[in-house]
C-alpha cells in the first residue's frame, strides 16, 4: 500500500492517524487505505462522545482507550477531529495524515454525507443535525479548542514522526 508520502506499507504494520475538519474527508481516506488489508479502523466520534449522546467522555478514559485500541492491533488507522486522540497514538509513530481540503470543499461533502449508521439510527436523524454540522465546519478556522484548526495545525507542526498535509480537494 503506498500513502500520499511515497511511502509503502504492508499490511501487518500499518499506523496511520488521520485527523481534519468534519467533512474533510477523513472516514472516506481512511477506507480507503485500509481496503484489501487486514487493518482495524477508529473512528474517534465513538471514543470522545458517551454514546448516544453529544456528552464528552471524561478526557483519561477516551485517550487510555485509544491507547488500548493502538496496542491490541498491530496494524491501525484511526480518525477524527480530536487532537487529544490523536495525540494519544503518537507513542505509536504513526503516519499523522492532516487532511485540509478547504471549507467549502468541507461544507459540500457534509451536505452530501451518506447515512452513518454506527453514529444515527435513520438518515432523518442524521440530517436533523445537520444545520448544526454546517455551522460547526465553518467555525473551524475560528474557534480555539481540541477541533478546532489551530489545534489541528499546532498538532501537525509539533509532531516528530511521519506526517503529511493534504490540502488536495481530490
Amino acid at each position: 500500500m503506498l500513502l500520499p508520502t511515497g511511502r509503502v506499507y504492508f499490511a501487518k504494520s500499518m499506523k496511520v492517524a488521520i485527523i481534519g475538519n468534519s467533512g474533510s474527508g477523513k472516514s472516506t481516506y481512511a477506507s480507503k487505505l485500509a481496503e484489501g488489508c487486514p487493518t482495524s479502523i477508529l473512528d474517534l466520534d465513538l471514543v470522545f462522545w458517551r454514546p448516544g449522546s453529544l456528552v464528552e467522555r471524561p478526557a483519561a478514559e477516551r485517550i487510555a482507550d485509544v491507547q488500548r485500541f493502538c496496542g491490541k492491533h498491530d496494524s491501525w488507522i484511526i480518525e477524527g477531529c480530536y487532537a487529544d486522540l490523536i495525540a494519544a497514538s503518537f507513542p505509536w509513530r504513526p503516519e499523522l495524515i492532516f487532511l485540509d481540503p478547504g471549507r467549502d470543499f468541507c461544507l459540500s461533502n457534509c451536505r452530501q454525507r451518506p447515512h452513518e449508521s454506527h453514529k444515527y439510527p435513520t438518515k432523518e436523524d442524521q440530517d436533523r443535525n445537520l444545520d448544526f454540522l454546517i455551522r460547526w465546519v465553518s467555525d473551524y478556522y475560528h474557534r480555539d479548542g481540541l477541533m478546532s484548526y489551530r489545534a489541528h495545525q499546532a498538532l501537525f507542526d509539533g509532531y516528530e514522526g511521519p506526517k503529511i498535509r493534504m490540502q488536495s480537494q481530490d
